[in-house]
């Protein structure tokens, strides 16, 4: 999966004094890519107003993350790009870097004031908090969980589509863990609140971060008590039952009606795993 293989080291005791040396950079929500790598450029080369946020270290090499106003000029070959296009190509330690610093610029973007007293509050420790000077609040990045849940019952998996979704893409379900509840308990309320099917074990799996702009996906494994499918439409277009067969068709790209979830996602990793039977 994009983002989960690690190989960032972080050095959080050294954010605040790590060598600038090394950046990535970021505009307009796209990364600097050439070739299927991370464009790694000096931060001399960078304008000396633009924030740096320090992601950690790879190969014992200091990395920064600059998020620009305006497009630099780039080398020969290299260009911005999407993440979600990229995340597929690039070495698992530059994945986790590239995750965290569209996470982190996106945060900064978000939460230049203080939520306490509403003066402009200063970045510090490499991009980690945010301080008041007014007030004396600290803030901190946040990440929203989500869980994302292959739901099954007997031989067959229940798959969904969101509005605004691309034609024919339908996935496990999934949506935000609320204030107050545990992972197990939001499984089962999205759920129930999406298709109306009720649920009763739910077993966690494995995880995956997913700055899109700032969450992390909670991969689960859920066991349904119901079949009959209610769609809220709020929710869902429209969802149904897959058997293995169908199912397995329809990742192989063999099915013109219905596409399944791309590579490098938990989904598609979770949807693979109750096919090889490797969620138990």
């Amino acid at each position: 999966m994009a983002f989960a293989a690690g190989g960032l080291a972080r050095m959080a005791h050294r954010r605040a004094t790590a060598p600038a040396d090394w950046a990535v950079a970021l505009h307009g929500g796209q990364i600097a890519v050439v070739g299927n790598r991370l464009l790694v450029l000096p931060v001399a080369d960078m304008p000396e107003t633009a924030a740096r946020l320090y992601l950690g270290e790879i190969d014992g090499r200091s990395l920064h993350a600059v998020d620009l106003p305006a497009p630099p000029a780039l080398p020969a070959g290299a260009a911005f790009t999407e993440l979600r296009a990229a995340m597929r190509h690039l070495p698992p330690a530059e994945a986790e870097a590239a995750a965290t610093a569209k996470a982190l610029a996106h945060w900064h973007r978000m939460h230049g004031f203080c939520s306490a007293c509403g003066v402009p509050s200063v970045m510090a420790a490499g991009g980690w908090h945010r301080d008041c000077p007014a007030c004396g609040t600290r803030h901190f990045p946040r990440t929203d969980p989500v869980v994302i849940m292959l739901v099954r019952r007997g031989d067959r998996a229940l798959l969904g589509r969101s509005p605004g979704w691309r034609p024919g893409m339908y996935s496990c379900l999934a949506g935000f863990v609320e204030p107050g509840e545990t992972l197990e308990a939001a499984v089962r309320r999205e759920v129930a609140e999406e298709t109306g099917v009720a649920v009763g074990a739910v077993r966690f799996v494995h995880s995956q971060p997913w700055p899109f702009p700032s969450s992390l996906m909670l991969g689960c494994v859920a066991d349904a008590l119901s079949d009959a499918i209610t769609v809220d439409p709020e929710e869902l277009e429209d969802a149904f039952w897959a058997d293995r067969t169908a199912a397995a068709r329809m990742m192989a790209g063999a099915d013109d009606t219905v596409t399944m979830p791309g590579e490098g996602t938990i989904a598609r990793d979770l949807i693979l795993r109750w096919l090889a039977d490797r969620l138990d």
